[in-house]
C-alpha cells in the first residue's frame, strides 16, 4: 500500500514524476485550480474585510473528490504545484478541500523535474506559505474589484463583452500613448554629407573600390563646432566647398572593448527575445516552457522535464549547473572560452531569488540530440533557451574598434569601424534587438592608416533624411517596458497581451502593435472616468505592495481597504458622468453637413459610427476613419452599384447592417427595399433560379445562400465563383482560405474532392465515387 500522496496541477507533470517515484507515492493532478470566486456575482464581501467566497469549480467536483479519496488511503499527503503564488494558492485550496486530520500535510517545490530535484524537494519539504497565498489573494481580489464592477459600465456605455482590467488597462494605454505620440511627431529634415577615401593616393578613378581599399566618413565638425544641416542647399554648399580641399588623418584612436553576454533568461527576457527571434507571441512561449518544464518522453529516458521552472524572475544558477556548463564549453570550445571565474548575474531587488533561471536541465543534452524527440516550436525554444544558457558562461566577446579623424581645412570628417578579434559567447548566441533600439558595434573595415597620412577624396555626396517617430510597440518591447515600469509579473504578462487582443482593443500588423477603434474609445473612457486604473505610478506601486503581502511585510486587507475607499468613489460619479456611447457620443470637431451640429461618435451593434449630436431631431450618420495622424474622417456610406430599385425606380447602394453589406434603396426611408449582395453565380439546384447571396448567421459567421431561402436551402461556406471544375465538370468552384496555403478553390460536389490553387493548377485531385 502505497505509504504518500503527491498532488500536482498538471497530468503531465504527475506524468513525468510518476516515473522517478516508486510504489509509496500515489500522484495525482488537479488539473489547475480546484477553487474560484463565482463567476455570476461579485463573491467579495467587502463588509467582512473583503473576505472571498471561493467555491469549488463545477467541472473540478469528481476531481477533488477523487483527491479526497486518494488522501485517506496513505500516511501523508504532499502538495506539489508550481512554486509561485499561483501554484501556492491551488495547494492552499487543496489542503482545505482535503480534510486530512492529523495526516503531515507538506508543501514540496519543484524548480526542474529531474531525478536530483526531485529527491532533494522531497527530502526537505516546507509549509504551505501564507504570504504567497495572502499575495494571490490580494492580486485575484483586485482584479475581480476592477473587472466585475467596471466592465458592467462599458457593457452599458459601449457594448457587451468588453472587460476592464487592473493591469491590462494600463499596458492599453501604454499602447494608446504610443501611437498618440507616433500621431503627432512631425518629422524633421535634415541631411549628412559622406565621403568615400583612399589611403593609397588613387586620387578620383573609383572604377575599383575595392582594389583601392575605400573607406567612407561622414561630416562632423565645422570651425570646431559639430555639424547640423538642414536644408539640401546649405548641404550642397558644404560639398562644394569640401571638394577642392586636401585631406589628410589627423587623428587615430584604437581602443580594446569587451562585450559581455547576456544573463540567462527569466520570463520576460525569454518571452522577449521568443518574439524577436522566433516570432512567438508570449502566450505561446509560455505555451511551450510549460511543456518542456512538466516532462516529455525522450526516448529511452522516458518523461524528462527538460528546462527549470519557468516563471522567474531571478538570474541565479546553481553552482551544479555552472560546474557543469563550464566544462561542456571547454569540451567543446576550449579553455579560452571559459572566464577564469564564473560568470554571476545579479537580480532585481523584487526578485524571488528562491528560484533559478531558465536553464536547460541537463547542458548534455543539446538541442541536436533532442531534436527526435521535440515538435518544431519545442525545439527552437529549447534550443534558444539552451544557448543563452550556455552563451551566459562563456567569455567576453573582445572588439577593436577604431576611430579616425580626417582633416579638411576648417572642416573634420570622422570615420569609424570595429573588428571582432575574438568571438567568445558570440559563436554561439547574441541577444535579439527591437525596433529603434540602434545597431550596436558596426563592422565597417578600416584600413591601416597612422597620423597626418595624406588620404584621395573618391567621391562625395550630400544625404537627405528625416527624424523617426519613436517605435510602436511590439510584444518583446512592451514586455520590457511593463518590467521596467514595474508593472505585472513574470505570470501576467501572456495574460495581459492574450486578453488585450482577445478582446479586440489592440491588433498586430507585422508585430507592430496598434490600437483599434473599440481599444481607444475604452482607453479615453477609462482615463477619463478612472485615472488611477490606467495611472502607471500607481498599478506599480499597488505591485510593491503585493511584494510586500507576499514578504509578510503588510497585511492584504488593508491594502484591499484603502484601494476600495478611493475607488468606490470614483465608481459612483463614472455610472453617472461617463460617457454613453449608444446614445450622446464622444465629441468630434466635425460639423452634420445637414444642420451644422457637431457630429458625435457613437457605438452600436455594428461598431462605432459618426451622428448628428441633434439626434433625433437630424438623422444624419456616416461610417469614419482616422488619418495618419489620428483626425476622425467621414467616409460616404452610400456606394454605387450601377443597380435599379425594382420598386422604385432609384439606384441601389451598399450599405453595411447587423448582418454585413447589402444593397439598400437610395431612397430610404420613403422606400424601405433591401436584399442581399449578389455574387453573379446562379443557384445550381436544378430548375430554381435564384442567385447565391451573401448571408451573415446570427452567429456571426459569414455565408453563401440562394435568394429563394426558405424555399431553397442551398448553402456554401465560402465564396462560389463561376468556374469548372477539370474533374467532375460542374460549373461553380468555391474559395477556400487557410494561413498555411493560401486561398484555393475547391469543387463543391461532395463525389468529387478536386482542389486547385486560386491561381490554377492541381493540389489534389480525386477520383469520382471515392
Amino acid at each position: 500500500m502505497p505509504k504518500s500522496l503527491l498532488i500536482v496541477e498538471s497530468p503531465a507533470k504527475a506524468r513525468t514524476l510518476e516515473r522517478y517515484l516508486g510504489k509509496d507515492f500515489i500522484v495525482r493532478a488537479s488539473v489547475g485550480h480546484v477553487k474560484d470566486l463565482p463567476k455570476n456575482k461579485l463573491g467579495i464581501d467587502v463588509e467582512k474585510g473583503f473576505e472571498p467566497e471561493y467555491q469549488v469549480i463545477r467541472d473540478k467536483k469528481k476531481i477533488v473528490k477523487e483527491l479526497r479519496d486518494a488522501a485517506a488511503e496513505v500516511q501523508s499527503i504532499y502538495l506539489g504545484p508550481d512554486p509561485d503564488r499561483e501554484g501556492e494558492a491551488i495547494a492552499w485550496h487543496i489542503a482545505e478541500e482535503l480534510d486530512v486530520g492529523e495526516k503531515p500535510l507538506r508543501r514540496v517545490l519543484f524548480y526542474e523535474l529531474t531525478k536530483k530535484a526531485i529527491q532533494e524537494a522531497l527530502a526537505n519539504p516546507a509549509t504551505l506559505n501564507r504570504g504567497l497565498f495572502d499575495a494571490q489573494q490580494a492580486r485575484r481580489t483586485l482584479d475581480r474589484l476592477v473587472g466585475y464592477l467596471i466592465s458592467p459600465l462599458l457593457w452599458e456605455k459601449v457594448k457587451k463583452g468588453l472587460s476592464a482590467g487592473r493591469v491590462q488597462s494600463v499596458a492599453l494605454r501604454l499602447i494608446c500613448e504610443r501611437e498618440r505620440s507616433i500621431q503627432k511627431f512631425d518629422p524633421e529634415e535634415y541631411w549628412t554629407i559622406e565621403a568615400m577615401f583612399s589611403p593609397e593616393g588613387t586620387g578620383s578613378d573609383i572604377s575599383d573600390k575595392k582594389e583601392c581599399r575605400s573607406f567612407g566618413a561622414s561630416l562632423w565638425r565645422s570651425k570646431q563646432k559639430k555639424v547640423s544641416i538642414g536644408t539640401g542647399e546649405e548641404a550642397n554648399g558644404l560639398v562644394e566647398q569640401l571638394r577642392p580641399l586636401t585631406f589628410q588623418v589627423s587623428k587615430v584612436e584604437r581602443k580594446k572593448k569587451k562585450r559581455n553576454p547576456s544573463p540567462p533568461f527569466i520570463t520576460s527576457t525569454m518571452q522577449q527575445d521568443a518574439a524577436r527571434k522566433l516570432h512567438f507571441s508570449a502566450r505561446q512561449t509560455m505555451g511551450v516552457a510549460q511543456k518542456l518544464y512538466e516532462g516529455l518522453e525522450i526516448g529511452e529516458d522516458g518523461a524528462v522535464g527538460l528546462i527549470t521552472y519557468m516563471r522567474t524572475d531571478s538570474t541565479r544558477l546553481s553552482q551544479e549547473a555552472v560546474q557543469a556548463v563550464r566544462e561542456y564549453i571547454t569540451e567543446t570550445w576550449g579553455s579560452d572560452y571559459v572566464p577564469a571565474k564564473a560568470a554571476s548575474y545579479k537580480s532585481k531587488e523584487s526578485a524571488q531569488d528562491a528560484h533559478e533561471a531558465i536553464r536547460p536541465t541537463d547542458v548534455k543534452r543539446t538541442p541536436e540530440k533532442m531534436a527526435p524527440h521535440l515538435t518544431k516550436e519545442q525545439l527552437k525554444l529549447y534550443t534558444l533557451v539552451w544557448k543563452r544558457f550556455v552563451a551566459c558562461q562563456m567569455s567576453p566577446a573582445e572588439i577593436a574598434q577604431t576611430t579616425v579623424d580626417i582633416g579638411a581645412g576648417d572642416f573634420v570628417l570622422r570615420a569609424s569601424g570595429s573588428v571582432i578579434e575574438f568571438p567568445g559567447f558570440m559563436t554561439l548566441y547574441v541577444e535579439g534587438k527591437d525596433n529603434g533600439d540602434g545597431r550596436e558595434d558596426g563592422d565597417s573595415w578600416l584600413p591601416e592608416l597612422a597620423e597626418g597620412q595624406p588620404l584621395s577624396l573618391l567621391e562625395i555626396t550630400p544625404g537627405q533624411h528625416f527624424t523617426q517617430p519613436p517605435p510602436h510597440f511590439t510584444e518583446a518591447s512592451l514586455i520590457r517596458e511593463l518590467e521596467e515600469l514595474g508593472i505585472g509579473r513574470p505570470s501576467t504578462y501572456a495574460t495581459i497581451l492574450s486578453t488585450i487582443t482577445s478582446r479586440e482593443y489592440i491588433t498586430q500588423e507585422k508585430q507592430r502593435l496598434h490600437p483599434t477603434e473599440l481599444g481607444w474609445i475604452i482607453d479615453m473612457l477609462l482615463e477619463q472616468n478612472f485615472p488611477n486604473i490606467v495611472d502607471v505610478d500607481f498599478t506599480a506601486k499597488m505591485e510593491k505592495s503585493l511584494d510586500e503581502i507576499a514578504e509578510g511585510r503588510c497585511a492584504y486587507p488593508e491594502l484591499l481597504s484603502e484601494f476600495y475607499g478611493a475607488f468606490a468613489k470614483t465608481l459612483d460619479l463614472a455610472k453617472s458622468n461617463m460617457m454613453n456611447l449608444k446614445s450622446a457620443g464622444w465629441p468630434t470637431d466635425l460639423t452634420c453637413p445637414r444642420c451644422s451640429n457637431p457630429l458625435h461618435i457613437r457605438w452600436s451593434r455594428n461598431g462605432p459610427f459618426l451622428a448628428c449630436s441633434a439626434y433625433p431631431e437630424c438623422q444624419y450618420s456616416s461610417n469614419y476613419e482616422r488619418d495618419e495622424k489620428g483626425k476622425v474622417h467621414p467616409v460616404e456610406n452610400a456606394v454605387e452599384t450601377g443597380e435599379t430599385c425594382e420598386k422604385c425606380g432609384r439606384p441601389m447602394i451598399l450599405k453595411h447592417g447587423r448582418f454585413g453589406v447589402f444593397l439598400a434603396c437610395s431612397g430610404y426611408p420613403e422606400c424601405k427595399n433591401a436584399r442581399p449582395r449578389g455574387t453573379g453565380v446562379p443557384c445550381p439546384r436544378e430548375g430554381c433560379g435564384g442567385e447565391i447571396v451573401e448571408r451573415i448567421a446570427r452567429t456571426g459567421r459569414r455565408f453563401f445562400g440562394c435568394n429563394h431561402y426558405p424555399e431553397c436551402k442551398t448553402i456554401f461556406r465560402g465564396r462560389p465563383v463561376l468556374k469548372d471544375c477539370p474533374v467532375c465538370g460542374g460549373h461553380i468552384m468555391i474559395e477556400k482560405e487557410s494561413v498555411r496555403v493560401g486561398l484555393r478553390l475547391a469543387c463543391p460536389n461532395p463525389s468529387c474532392k478536386h482542389v486547385e490553387s486560386a491561381e490554377g493548377g492541381d493540389e489534389h485531385q480525386a477520383v469520382e465515387g471515392k
